[in-house]
């Protein structure tokens, strides 16, 4: 996970209001956690992906596609993998059963199914009546509810059935699952919601859904199987070092005192001091990191990072190189090519371009690869594929004037009917459409 636009790429998706946090070891966890139950819910594991959204709330939704979104709020505040794993299968279920609902405003065209909106409906019935209740959802921060079509009772009780299967076709206990509805519930007392006559409501009330999962859940075999212990040491992991990166450095070396000296402490420690800009302390912890596992890619990430965002690009090199080598890994590769090129050394640009086309090969999804691509295209005197590059990068961004032009441009360099003249075009023309169809709106 990084601070800047590097393995964990901070970019704001067009259909997403908020930061997208994208960081290598995250998100193979999340792979993996989530591999049995995807397949439990009938999909393949290559076309799901869940992601993190850096927000504080204690929330999770679906949008187009198979995606599922989750707060950095909701990680912070689950106690385990398990429940993690329960929450994903709520949510799967939404996927399953079609549950996507098309909203025009809040975050922009995403689709949400949220976790607790339960609770923000009823605060909203309170706050507006029943017709507010309907159309408010919360997303993100309360302050930004508004307009939102709340799912129905139904679908909210069959994506909790529907994901009850999946934890029960997968073998996993649904204990984290309930323990997680209480949490909501917590919520609810908060903001003293009543707690009887819920039909009115737009959603069931946690109580209600807590009363009903029980039945199913404690008499399934695998209501007493502990958590996965690989899984859930690397939950720890994962959650400190997101606490690490999104909470205040004091409020992470709060939680993480120096007296812990467990891995998952290290982690956020490092992440909180390189925050704070003491960079000797931060590579203390990273190194203490590699004493325990010397040849873990992420620890080495890790380091590489704090090096090369310390001003230190060239020593940064050798331990991204490892960790490149060790997972492959499209992000950790787009870091790696930030430290050559940042050393300004030409002899390290050929190494820098040949990560980087491997990387937007396996993940074109980083506006930051397509920047750094850019860069090394420009600086060997490649001005149409610099500009394709560009191109590629404004389109992601839904920039789309500045993607017609930079592709434009490409296609003026370009040999016609080659890939990259295929690709420069194809981009044009989307541009085009989309700035078409804003003027319209307009």
């Amino acid at each position: 996970m990084t601070l800047t636009l590097a393995a964990l790429a901070l970019m704001t998706r067009p259909a997403l209001a908020q930061q997208i946090l994208r960081d290598a070891e995250t998100e193979s966890f999340m792979a993996d956690m989530s591999g049995q139950l995807v397949k439990a819910a009938g999909m393949e594991p290559k076309n799901v992906q869940v992601m993190v959204i850096n927000d504080p709330e204690i929330n999770a939704f679906v949008a187009g596609g198979q995606y599922v979104w989750v707060h950095s709020g909701l990680i912070a505040q689950a106690d385990n993998v398990n429940q993690l794993q329960g929450v994903v299968a709520h949510e799967l279920g939404h996927i399953e059963g079609g549950h996507i609902i098309r909203s025009g405003e809040g975050i922009k065209e995403a689709t949400s199914v949220t976790l607790l909106s339960l609770v923000l409906g009823a605060a909203a019935i309170a706050a507006g009546g029943a017709e507010a209740g309907m159309g408010i959802m919360g997303l993100g921060q309360q302050a930004a509810m508004t307009k939102f079509l709340a799912f129905s009772r139904g679908q909210e009780s069959s994506a909790d059935l529907a994901g009850a299967r999946y934890l029960h076709t997968a073998g996993i206990s649904g204990r984290g699952s309930l323990e997680f509805f209480k949490k909501l519930q917590n919520q609810e007392y908060r903001l003293a919601i009543p707690q009887d006559n819920s039909y009115g409501r737009t959603h069931p009330l946690s109580g209600e859904r807590i009363n009903v999962l029980r039945e199913v859940y404690e008499v399934d075999p695998a209501w007493n199987t502990p958590p996965d212990p690989k899984l859930e040491a690397r939950f720890e992991r994962i959650k400190a070092k997101l606490i690490g990166f999104v909470s205040e450095p004091a409020q992470t070396l709060q939680k993480y005192p120096e007296s812990d000296q467990s891995i998952p402490a290290h982690y956020a420690r490092a992440y909180a001091w390189h925050k704070s800009a003491y960079p000797e302390k931060a590579l203390s912890e990273a190194d203490a990191l590699l004493t325990a596992a010397p040849h873990d890619p992420y620890f080495l990430e890790l380091k590489g990072q704090i090096l090369l965002e310390s001003g230190r690009p060239a020593d940064a090199v050798a331990p991204l190189r490892e960790a490149v080598k060790i997972t492959n890994q499209p992000l950790i590769s787009v870091l790696l090519s930030h430290a050559l090129i940042a050393t300004e050394d030409e002899a390290n640009f050929a190494e820098a371009e040949q990560v980087l086309r491997l990387a937007v090969q396996r993940d074109r999804e980083n506006p930051f690869a397509w920047y750094q691509l850019g860069v090394v295209y420009e600086r060997r005197g490649d001005i149409p594929r610099a500009a394709l590059a560009t191109a590629e990068r404004y389109e992601m961004l839904a920039q789309y004037p500045m993607a017609l032009r930079s592709a434009d441009a490409a296609m003026q360099g370009l040999k016609p009917g080659t890939v990259d003249y295929l690709r420069a075009q194809d981009i044009a023309m989307v541009s085009r459409a989309a700035i078409e169809q804003q003027r319209k709106k307009r």
